[in-house]
């Protein structure tokens, strides 16, 4: 992992707003709407008008690409702008003006992850599919974009333990290692890439326009999906054997990692209709898997603020 660090000084400010995000989207939870980033960059992702139907593929492919690029540079230009004005205005003088720029620099992180959202939307499904199927099926689609109108209880199950896997990365694992690699910037730009591969990262209509926007994210997310692994098998102190072979099986080459390792740790088969099945002989999702995924996953989001945290801190001092 290379970690670009100014100094000691600059180390603890960004480990102590890894804290301090991590603290408000805990006891908080997500900013309104209105001063929310990421709804701001879709909203701006919406107003571009892709996926351009009217277009050949090879200019779906030049708008999208083109368009991406353009947004992303604003997005993470304006992370940046914002992180070296509060660098120049506050300073590093006191220790006072130290806590000052993390707290800041925490409450801007804080917009780029969204674990707590992510827990308690899973758990209402569960909640949801205990007051009926049509119920649960309504809930399950605040998390997914598949068709749930026909989804039993174990499949709306495995959709949301399956989700929970995915964006464990996608809302804190991969926003943090970003964080670490090259600070608000960085973090901003991998969730840019995240919230456009989840608007245009799509078959059919949008091969060509979000072909760019689906490989960047792949890109972006490689690392930290793998990392989501490691910390899910220090969550339940088991590394299964298999976990590689299973996770080639999902289309995304990023997902069926932490999806295939939460599948074996708790024993549990995981599958979309006509697309991929993971621990094929697991047990049938059912209440208990939800609940200890939710556990699993809350340990692994710790250690993970932890892990960050220290890494940035200790690098500080040695780099």
């Amino acid at each position: 992992m290379n970690i670009e660090i100014a100094s000691p000084t600059d180390g603890t400010i960004r480990a102590l707003a890894v804290a301090i995000a991590f603290g408000i989207d805990h006891f908080l939870g997500e900013p309104p709407p209105r001063f929310h980033p990421v709804v701001w960059v879709g909203r701006a992702l919406s107003w571009a008008g892709a996926p351009w139907p009217e277009a050949a593929p090879r200019s779906a492919f030049a708008y999208g690409t083109a368009t991406w690029i353009a947004a992303a540079a604003l997005f993470t230009g304006a992370a940046w702008f914002v992180v070296t004005v509060i660098q120049l205005t506050v300073g590093t003088s006191s220790s006072i003006s130290v806590l000052a720029q993390a707290a800041l620099l925490g409450l801007l992180l804080k917009p780029l992850l969204s674990w707590r959202m992510l827990h308690d939307e899973v758990a209402e499904v569960e909640r949801a599919v205990d007051g009926g199927l049509e119920a649960g099926r309504t809930q399950l689609r605040r998390l997914v974009s598949r068709d749930t109108t026909q989804l039993s209880a174990t499949e709306i199950r495995e959709s949301a333990l399956e989700s929970l896997a995915e964006n464990l990365n996608d809302s804190l694992i991969a926003p943090l290692f970003w964080f670490a690699v090259g600070g608000l910037p960085a973090a901003a730009l991998y969730r840019f890439a995240n919230t456009a591969d989840a608007m245009w990262g799509y078959r059919g209509p949008w091969e060509w326009a979000g072909k760019w926007a689906a490989r960047a994210d792949d890109v972006l997310s490689y690392v930290p999906a793998r990392l989501t692994v490691v910390l899910l098998a220090i969550a339940t102190w088991h590394w299964p054997s298999g976990l590689r072979q299973i996770a080639r099986v999902t289309p995304s080459p990023n997902g069926g990692w932490p999806m295939g390792m939460l599948a074996l740790a708790l024993n549990v088969r995981l599958s979309k209709p006509g697309v991929y099945v993971l621990n094929f002989d697991g047990e049938p999702a059912v209440d208990r898997h939800l609940w200890a995924a939710l556990r699993t996953c809350e340990r692994a989001a710790r250690f993970a603020v932890v892990l960050t945290a220290t890494i940035i801190f200790t690098a500080s001092r040695w780099i």
